[in-house]
């Protein structure tokens, strides 16, 4: 069986936000012009606001609806690496998302579509849980990059070389859960 319909859109939203985060962070982080920084801060800091609230509805979606069972052709060790991966990539996104947010509100930042629907900031002032945050953000980036990588390599591998359904359970974005081979 594959993911259901509302699994696979969720899941593919949350690539195209990270997968459109990932560069706008490494260039606004080693560019010195404001004009280019500025704009490209307001989109990472909002397109974290939009992972927030994506991570909260795909974390109850997923508490309320089972993914499906891997297929029996596959070893245990590569069933044990997809679960830890999945869940290592939910815990870093989760990080990077709250480390994120709570550098930007407790370095006294706005974060511009939270500000404009009027949800208040949680986090106070405070420069020194600012710089905390703001390493935890720099230190997880580098292990979300590797399980995007395992994610990535896996789904290739399932969907170009070993052909075996696995890659169908989650693509395309839209279909509704269907078998796989």
């Amino acid at each position: 069986m594959g993911y259901d319909r509302m699994s696979r859109i969720l899941h593919w939203l949350t690539a195209l936000i990270v997968l459109a985060m990932i560069p706008v962070g490494l260039v606004m982080t080693n560019v010195d012009d404001r004009a280019v920084q500025d704009p490209l801060f307001i989109f990472h800091k909002n397109a974290g606001a939009m992972l927030l609230v994506l991570l909260a509805v795909r974390l109850v979606w997923r508490a309320t609806h089972r993914a499906p069972p891997l297929p029996d052709s596959l070893p245990s060790i590569q069933k044990f690496a997809a679960r830890a991966t999945h869940a290592a990539l939910y815990l870093l996104l989760i990080v990077m998302a709250v480390s994120g947010y709570v550098r930007v509100r407790a370095g006294g930042f706005p974060v511009e579509l939270f500000d404009a629907i009027g949800v208040p900031s949680f986090v106070p002032r405070d420069d020194a849980l600012a710089q905390t945050a703001k390493s935890i953000h720099a230190r997880a980036k580098f292990g979300i990059g590797l399980f995007i990588a395992l994610h990535v390599g896996a789904a290739a591998y399932h969907g170009l070389v070993r052909r075996d359904g696995v890659f169908s359970r989650m693509w395309p974005p839209t279909a509704s859960a269907a078998r796989v081979p």
